[in-house]
């Protein structure tokens, strides 16, 4: 059985917004467990991802591969998705590996927040 305080993936939600904070090394097991509360959280209605990476110090492949999955379900979706916090290592691997191509990189927490804010205004204006 899990110990849910060691295993547990910490999100919270922001209107439709969820943030999800990753652990500190993203690898097959910790990339799964965002991957299921990143598919939980849209199906549960939210319309927008945020996944912090202030504690994530090493992305390995498996990882990668996982937060390209989770690109894949925001898309069918049409959720949107922000990378915030992302350590300047782990986002030249992300701009070489083509993610940024289909992620915002925010500097924070609040920047992607108010980047979320900002889309959906000019969606709903028409721009």
């Amino acid at each position: 059985m899990e110990d849910s305080t060691v295993f547990s993936v910490r999100s919270h939600c922001v209107g439709t917004t969820a943030v999800i904070y990753a652990s500190d090394y993203l690898n097959k097991l910790t990339g799964e467990r965002i991957e299921r509360e990143c598919k939980k959280q849209i199906d549960s209605g939210c319309r927008a991802l945020i996944i912090n990476f202030s504690e994530t110090e090493l992305v390995n492949s498996i990882g990668v591969s996982i937060l390209l999955g989770i690109i894949d379900i925001a898309e069918k979706n049409s959720a949107r998705l922000i990378f915030a916090e992302v350590n300047i290592q782990t986002a030249e691997l992300f701009e070489m590996l083509g993610l940024t191509r289909h992620v915002l990189l925010a500097r924070d927490e609040e920047e992607a927040l108010s980047t979320l804010t900002a889309l959906s205004a000019a969606v709903s204006s028409g721009h």
